[in-house]
């Protein structure tokens, strides 16, 4: 496929912060995606949470099958808008590598632990993972990933530590924040896609546990519209003992419509604002959207995910429990560094002779629980309080 004129063209990337020799048989952001997948982290985020903790059940997403499905809608959306699929590809997949055990509410306990001494997040910690963490290459940290692959990973970042990331490398991901310009339409199309998939497999994790129902769904115009005419067509699905096939089918349908829906609206935006580079990208108002009355209805799903699941009283139950692992585990590490492991000892000791050597020491800290699973960072908890509360 020819690429369009406004797509990230790997031979023409920004490049790496260490230059490496082209690769023979793949592409710059292959390379990538292949760096990424190969990874601890990635490998990690088979036991981290999406929204229901790895215990509660085995068919749940995890921030592994997330990432998977936030690839195939980007794939599937880029080779209509002839972007580059590789490179939304490599953003997918490593979009959440920076996350907490417990999701969100992990990422709030680990910010809440850090706010006086540079905070959390866990975009910025995607970041850190790939440019810092990842120990697999004798000549430099990190995975060493294209500045076009990072930008995505990126995708918030507070004006604080923008400013930081600028300091440190000029011109580079973090200046975006400052100056308000965009990011490739490449990393645009990964933002959506992540909202498309999870608002789809929540509903669906949803429905299987048990803590919302098609009953209430019938309340969100975006899934109902598409229930009903699933019905329509198919009216066995009627019977009850038929109900994973209805959710199946209209969460099928919904899928569908959102990505032709994102086709559409972007293609005319693309029409309208006439990019001729990634550069002239840049210089725009966001492009990859939705129509406006799909971003309606979306934003109305998320709503109804937000009370009917998201704080459900057995997710909070969970959630808060979860948090005070967190908690417990960033105050037991940085009074006992030597609990963490060999290497984030040493990491800690060398903190002592930081300039501020408690946030240097906290941020050791940080980075080990953020690189958990939920399993491990249950386990670690209950090894060191004597309580086991997952």
């Amino acid at each position: 496929m020819t690429l369009a004129c406004y797509a990230c063209d790997p031979a023409q990337s920004r490049g790496r912060h260490y230059p490496q020799a082209p690769a023979l048989t793949r592409t710059e952001y292959q390379r990538d995606r292949d760096r990424i997948v190969h990874s601890t982290a990635f490998r990690r985020l088979v036991y981290k949470t999406q929204v229901f903790v790895n215990h509660e059940g085995d068919l749940f997403r995890t921030r592994l099958t997330h990432s998977l499905e936030v690839a195939q809608l980007g794939r599937s959306v880029a080779r209509s808008l002839r972007l580059n699929e590789d490179l939304v590809e490599a953003i997918a997949l490593a979009h959440d590598l920076g996350h907490t055990p417990f999701g969100h509410a992990g990422q709030d306990a680990l910010n809440d632990c850090m706010t006086a001494l540079g905070g959390f997040e866990h975009n910025l910690q995607s970041l850190r993972v790939v440019d810092h963490l990842e120990e697999r290459y004798p000549q430099f940290d990190g995975l060493n990933l294209t500045f076009e692959t990072r930008e995505g990973i990126l995708k918030h970042c507070s004006r604080s530590n923008a400013q930081v990331l600028e300091m440190k490398e000029p011109g580079g991901v973090g200046l975006r924040f400052l100056d308000g310009t965009q990011p490739s339409l490449e990393a645009q199309l990964c933002n959506l896609a992540d909202e498309i998939a999870y608002n789809a497999h929540d509903i669906d994790d949803g429905v299987r546990s048990g803590l919302i129902t098609l009953e209430q769904l019938e309340a969100v115009a975006l899934f109902d519209d598409f229930r009903r005419e699933a019905l329509a067509e198919y009216p066995q699905l009627q019977d009850a003992a038929q109900g994973r096939r209805l959710l199946y089918e209209a969460t099928r349908r919904m899928l569908t419509a959102q990505v032709h829906d994102v086709i559409a609206a972007t293609t005319a935006a693309l029409e309208t604002a006439a990019p001729t580079s990634v550069a002239a990208v840049r210089q725009q108002a966001p492009l990859v959207q939705f129509g406006p009355d799909m971003r309606l209805k979306s934003q109305a799903l998320k709503t109804f995910l937000l009370h009917q699941l998201y704080r459900h009283p057995q997710v909070m139950q969970t959630m808060n429990q979860a948090q005070q692992i967190v908690h417990e585990l960033f105050k037991a590490y940085l009074e006992q560094p030597q609990e963490m492991g060999e290497g984030f000892l040493a990491r800690a000791e060398a903190a002592r002779g930081a300039p501020d050597p408690l946030s240097a020491s906290a941020r050791v800290v940080a980075d080990y629980i953020a690189g958990m699973t939920d399993r491990f960072a249950a386990r670690e908890h209950e090894r060191l309080t004597g309580v086991k509360l997952l």
